[in-house]
């Protein structure tokens, strides 16, 4: 190592990228399936001492408040923060909450026990869930003799044991691998998925992204004998040179005509499921939006660049991909599909609030769904969720509102972002 300096620039971490060469593009290979990856943020500032601009928005009670004064009609009392009512329609189903739990795949942080006690409380809470990408192609689908605790069929059955009646529902994400496997049709024609067919309650949701590697597909690590595995299967790169191999799903290829016939196509070949799509935050997503909505998608997910993951090169979660503020923003603008789902480093009440006001119909929950259940695989999930409503019907009150669907843009202020008209 020479002597040679230069102040003010990123000395260290060129210096990394020298030693290291490609793996220097990932975080350490060692942190996989112990470290959950997404763009920092500290408080309301980024890691590079910038607001989140949604963080930064401020939720504004007015003094006149006419839907409080018709709540107080209603129950012939003045009401307050217990009398607001957070069962919402998502997608298809009834979630007792404005809030779902966001894709979780074939990531080693979301499998074996973890996944499985996520699963359980999920369905315990009446909150809808979406199990992720690639886990049949990695993991198998659970009825040849795979781990269940791996397996998509040990989670869908987890959860589905825990679900009340009438409530929540699962939404089985597939992307290009996963199309492979016929994933879809694997549960659809499933004895175990049946009661959720029947009541209404399962969803197929079609993946064209995700918030923190836009225009990537999804990514893990794994060690020479798994990868042996699946090398019929996926992309694999020997970026790290000590035996352990990048894994590389591909990201698919979407215009809006293709995304059209998909929709058309799974409303056709499944007609009993719902229909639900995952964006990633691109500079054209209040299109993309449109079109899948448009097509007939009961619910369309936008991930902002935030958003969580198991893996990412550290150059996306840093500086790819719009925040979710500018996606909602941009949605705002064009008009927003019926039913707009958000996510993106959602941990509490003011920012899911915030969400809901500039249009998101719910918010879900992934580092921070994974994080309660790993505190405590009994009850962590179901004791974070009892704040998290707890803020949710305080903070609404405190709008003079009594209902997640009553919020709207008025609701929030900020000089950085303008409230912007309605379409039409």
């Amino acid at each position: 190592m020479s002597d040679l300096s230069a102040p003010g620039f990123p000395e260290e971490e060129v210096r990394r990228r020298a030693r290291a060469g490609a793996a220097a593009a990932f975080p350490p290979p060692g942190e996989y399936g112990r470290v959950l990856f997404g763009a920092e943020r500290g408080g309301d500032l980024r890691s590079d001492g910038e607001r989140d601009p949604l963080d930064a928005l401020r939720i504004t009670p007015p003094v006149l408040m006419p839907q409080r004064l018709a709540r107080l009609i209603d129950l012939g009392r003045e009401p307050d923060y217990r009398d607001v009512e957070l069962v919402t329609a998502i997608g298809g189903f009834t979630s007792s909450l404005p809030v779902y739990v966001s894709a979780l795949g074939s990531t080693r942080a979301a499998g074996g026990d973890l996944g499985l006690a996520l699963s359980r409380q999920a369905g315990v809470l009446g909150l809808p869930m979406v199990i992720g990408e690639n886990i049949v192609p990695v993991n198998g689908y659970g009825r040849q003799g795979e781990a269940a605790d791996r397996a998509l069929l040990g989670r869908l059955r987890a959860y589905a044991g825990q679900l009340p009646d009438g409530r929540g529902g699962v939404a089985v994400q597939q992307s290009t691998e996963d199309a492979d496997a016929e994933v879809w049709n694997l549960v659809y024609s499933d004895p175990a998925a049946l009661p959720l067919l029947e009541s209404g309650r399962l969803a197929f949701e079609l993946k064209l992204g995700q918030g923190a590697k836009p225009g990537l597909g999804g990514m893990t690590v794994l060690d020479a004998d798994a990868a042996a595995r699946v090398g019929d299967r996926y992309g694999l790169d020997d970026v790290f040179g000590d035996g352990r191999v990048l894994r590389s799903s591909t990201p698919g290829t979407f215009t809006a005509e293709i995304l059209r016939q998909q929709i058309r196509l799974m409303r056709n070949n499944f007609p009993r499921a719902r229909v639900w799509v995952k964006l990633p935050p691109g500079r054209d997503v209040a299109e993309a939006a449109r079109v899948a909505a448009e097509a007939g998608a009961d619910a369309v997910t936008v991930d902002g660049a935030e958003g969580g993951t198991g893996w990412a090169p550290e150059a996306f979660p840093a500086q790819v991909g719009l925040p979710l503020a500018e996606c909602l923003r941009r949605l705002a603008a064009a008009g927003p599909p019926p039913c707009l789902l958000v996510s993106g480093r959602m941990w509490e009440g003011g920012r899911a609030v915030k969400s809901l006001a500039l249009g998101a119909r719910a918010v879900g929950l992934g580092r921070a769904a994974l994080l309660a259940a790993a505190e405590d695989p009994q009850a962590g999930l179901i004791r974070f969720t009892e704040c998290l409503a707890l803020e949710l019907r305080l903070l609404i009150s405190a709008l003079g509102k009594y209902a997640p669907d009553a919020l709207d843009r008025d609701d929030v202020w900020s000089p950085e972002f303008p409230v912007i008209p309605a379409a039409g």
